[in-house]
């Protein structure tokens, strides 16, 4: 990486898109400190908040034929939990973001619990070709679930992640700066995309030291973006008129309020539908939900504002819908 790069200076990854002084790392830990203490500006909770029941997790007993016989014309996608999906295109395996533990957090007595079991258990996962990494933040990357893989198992990362993963032992390890394609086998290939974000695994120190990002992959003759973590910005529309045919978005839905606080880097469900329309996508499913409460939303809510966002642009609800635990989502759907 070079310093020419307008989101790399002076040793740390940054947020071009952004004002100046949202890209602070100060700024944001004062901002944090604002929130945990309800310091920040009103927000007018939405119409719809006073109905909103308790969060019922939905899960679904998992499809083992069709994970252990996935079609070859379409992709399969399993929601495991949060951003973990299990992706089977092309006759390839693919894990986004895999997180197993109880908790994301450095520890697992402390943190943001889950509020339902993943929805593949994990001894029950196929043989896996590839995990999909977008950035090194602990609801993302989980220590515990990497360390259960086989080390030769490949992993392809965001500049600067691989360090992490090479010194657990794993040697199949690609990394990627936004923009740059890697060709991981014959018929699967992925193309590292921007995301508005940022990283770190400790208080101080490492933040945004390691790049954040999306990923086009292309598996057989289909084509998915795993967005990964992002706030929602003007590279989305340049993404769907680089790839223009996206078949399957992953798109993340949750962990937005309060807005003051989480727009830069993490995109609301009104957000989620632009983005869909930006990319261009001919289907998506929501993630970044449900899984584990790490902001001020109700758990229930990100759903009923993607419902709402959909209704208000015209497009049918179908074409961007929320999965259960372990439902297996089928695009293009069987005749």
């Amino acid at each position: 990486m070079t310093e020419s790069q307008p989101h790399f200076v002076g040793g740390r990854y940054r947020n071009p898109w952004l004002p100046a002084d949202r890209r602070s790392g100060i700024v944001g830990a004062i901002d944090f400190v604002r929130w945990q203490l309800d310091q920040g500006p009103r927000e007018e909770p939405p119409p719809h908040e006073r109905r909103i029941g308790r969060y019922r997790p939905a899960v679904r007993q998992p499809d083992y034929g069709r994970i252990r016989t996935p079609r070859t014309d379409a992709i399969q996608a399993t929601w495991i939990g949060h951003s973990s999906f299990l992706v089977q295109s092309g006759g390839f395996n693919l894990l986004t973001d895999p997180i197993y533990s109880e908790r994301c957090s450095p520890v697992q007595f402390a943190g943001p619990a889950r509020y339902a079991d993943p929805g593949v258990p994990f001894d029950r996962l196929p043989r896996i070709d590839l995990v999909v990494q977008s950035h090194n933040h602990y609801d993302h990357l989980d220590e515990r679930t990497v360390l259960a893989l086989p080390r030769t198992t490949p992993f392809i990362v965001p500049l600067g992640v691989g360090r992490w993963l090479r010194k657990r032992g794993f040697s199949e390890v690609r990394e990627a700066d936004w923009w740059q394609t890697i060709d991981i086998h014959d018929g699967l290939r992925a193309t590292a995309v921007p995301a508005q974000h940022f990283s770190g695994r400790q208080l101080v120190g490492d933040r945004n030291a390691t790049l954040w990002c999306g990923w086009i992959i292309e598996a057989g003759d289909r084509v998915i973006y795993f967005a990964g973590d992002s706030g929602y910005g003007p590279f989305f529309r340049e993404i769907g008129e680089r790839v223009p045919e996206i078949d399957l978005a992953l798109i993340p839905i949750g962990a937005y309020s309060p807005r003051w606080f989480m727009a830069p880097v993490h995109c609301d469900p009104f957000e989620a539908v632009r983005i869909f329309q930006d990319v261009g996508a001919r289907h998506a499913i929501g993630m970044h939900w449900g899984t584990f409460r790490l902001t001020s939303e109700p758990m229930a809510e990100p759903p009923l504002w993607l419902e709402r966002g959909l209704d208000e642009a015209g497009i049918a609800r179908e074409r961007f819908r929320t999965s259960a635990f372990g439902e297996t989502i089928t695009i293009p759907e069987e005749a």
